[in-house]
């Protein structure tokens, strides 16, 4: 059995040796962009990928739960996505914007669409979804329930795909991602006075700089989306002013990017490597997921989530604390940093997968470190987009949420 994944177990998976929706040429080479080599933590995944193995073949054999490393899904990286499966994916993300609302018109009046159920869901939760405890598993979750709602509601036959930073980093707006044609998630904003991203840092490192960009997106699938909800904390100056003060209400307008490079080069394969093999405790590997506290005589210390959120700058609703998922960029930057997660968890299953950030975690921005009891019996409620679960039941994505989670990254 230990042999299935060593050395070859991306070609394996690829190849369609599991029952995964992937797949394969009609030669039968897995589908995989050869512009993009294996990075380092790719050939990391690959290497880990015995110690899940014999992690599984353990709960399996104690536990009843149904889902194993055969029918788990397989979450892939969008560049490694054939263009007519971007499309699907894109086709049913377009669809969750067209589909009504479900949260009361009471509480978020200005929510037109399934697709604006889960941004209020995180406008209206941010505190909690953000603090010490709550970070890692109330995002996995919620990147579920938004995966579930594409297949259930929209017929999605793929997963959610994850953006690899390493891959764009050196010319985002040309990436697969951003390149503005039909299967991408369209492209740059047109240019818009903007200083710059803020930053907890000091001199010189407390702005990541503007990419030139900002304005609204002209080009790709969702050139033509409307921006319903927020802004709640823009970072642009010219955008509306929501009529409501919790940016609840009905405020449309175009969906705005600043593709930014700046930001991105901060989440290369070096620093999510380090961030995974250098941290051997939950709290020193979430502390430096955050870019806390700052390297020294670094040119891009604004860790791994400041980094990859800002990857569209400033832009609006992406560059909004509360509103970011309102760009469908959101799912493949959360994506990318669930993985990160799964694969530090996988250096060591057996102690790491129960672990939740604790005391010595540093709290980002104006986040609470809530560590208090027992973190694990708190409830996560996203309200009209997943039903409530404890905390504790939502570290293990190959058997969490009461076997619901069942999934990889590949």
């Amino acid at each position: 059995m230990h042999g299935l994944f060593s050395g070859v177990v991306l070609a394996l998976l690829l190849e369609g040796a599991w029952s995964s929706p992937l797949k394969t040429r009609s030669n039968g080479q897995p589908i995989r962009n050869g512009l993009y080599p294996l990075d380092i933590v790719d050939q990391l995944e690959e290497a880990t990928m015995p110690k899940v193995e014999a992690w599984m073949a353990k709960k399996v054999a104690k536990t009843n739960q149904t889902c194993t490393l055969e029918n788990a899904a397989v979450r892939r990286e969008w560049s490694d996505l054939s263009v007519p499966e971007r499309e699907e994916y894109i086709k049913a993300v377009l669809c969750l914007q067209k589909l009504p609302a479900k949260a009361p018109k009471a509480d978020v009046p200005g929510a037109v669409s399934r697709y604006d159920d889960f941004v209020a869901t995180h406008m209206m939760q941010a505190m909690i979804l953000h603090d010490t405890t709550h970070l890692f598993a109330s995002h996995k979750y919620y990147i579920w329930a938004f995966e579930k709602a594409l297949r259930d509601e929209c017929g999605y036959t793929g997963y959610q795909p994850y953006m690899n930073y390493d891959r764009y980093a050196q010319d985002p707006i040309n990436s697969p991602l951003f390149n503005g044609n039909s299967s991408s998630l369209g492209g740059n904003g047109g240019p818009s006075d903007y200083p710059g991203i803020s930053q907890p840092f000091k001199k010189p490192y407390n702005i990541i700089p503007s990419a030139g960009g900002g304005g609204c997106v002209t080009e790709g699938p969702f050139k033509d989306m409307v921006i319903s909800l927020g802004p709640r904390s823009t970072i642009l100056k010219d955008i509306p002013k929501n009529p409501r003060s919790d940016g609840l209400g009905s405020n449309p307008r175009c969906l705005r990017r600043d593709v930014n490079r700046n930001s991105i080069l901060g989440a290369t394969a070096n620093y999510t490597y380090s961030a995974i093999t250098d941290n051997t405790d939950i709290d020193s590997f979430y502390n430096r997921y955050l870019g806390q506290p700052p390297l020294q005589n670094d040119n891009h210390p604004w860790g791994l989530h400041n980094a990859g959120h800002f990857t569209i700058g400033g832009g609006d609703p992406g560059g909004d604390f509360y509103c970011s998922p309102g760009d469908p960029m959101f799912w493949f930057h959360h994506g990318m940093l669930d993985r990160i997660w799964w694969i530090w968890q996988m250096q060591d299953p057996d102690n790491r997968v129960g672990l939740i950030p604790g005391t010595a975690a540093m709290p980002m921005g104006p986040m609470k470190n809530r560590r208090a009891g027992n973190p694990g019996d708190s409830v996560v409620d996203l309200g009209w987009t997943a039903p409530p679960v404890k905390l504790s039941e939502l570290n293990d994505q190959l058997g969490g949420n009461g076997g619901q989670f069942c999934y990889i990254y590949v």
